[in-house]
């Protein structure tokens, strides 16, 4: 049996999103996968799925963590799907399955998975996004994706 491991990256944001935020997340999304690291968010529309788009571009991984018990909720570009049936409870996985955490606007859920991340002494980066202490202020997708691995 082959075995292999990809680090994840976090990427969190909102359902549905501005044009300017899903560029954005696509872009971070190239820039993860051309760095040998795949994906991991709550796998639906807007930022999650535009970052999951931008990382199968460029062949990178990608894992949704869904609030439902059904797969098929996951947007076209999650590879790896999985129903937790937890509703906003899954939050806190998505939150906790990387090594750090880019957020790219969003409202409560985005905000709630950034303090548990900031708790868990996650790195978290912010393109667009909440203006809180803890988050580095990242001016584009390629320096936040600088800041969360240079770990």
């Amino acid at each position: 049996m082959k075995h292999f491991r990809i680090p994840l990256v976090s990427v969190i944001g909102g359902a549905t999103c501005s044009p300017e935020e899903a560029a954005l997340a696509e872009r971070v999304g190239q820039l993860l996968a051309q760095h040998g690291y795949g994906v991991v968010c709550g796998g639906r529309g807007g930022v999650m799925a535009a970052v999951c788009k931008g990382t199968n571009q460029m062949g990178g991984v990608t894992v949704g963590i869904l609030p439902g018990e059904d797969d098929r909720e996951a947007n076209p570009w999650v590879q790896i799907a999985l129903p937790t049936g937890l509703g906003e409870a899954r939050n806190a996985l998505v939150a906790r399955a990387g090594v750090g955490v880019i957020a790219i606007g969003g409202g409560y859920g985005t905000l709630s998975e950034i303090a548990l991340a900031l708790k868990w002494q996650r790195r978290v980066a912010g393109l667009v996004t909440w203006d809180i202490p803890g988050v580095y202020r990242a001016s584009s997708p390629e320096d936040a994706v600088a800041y969360i691995l240079s770990t």
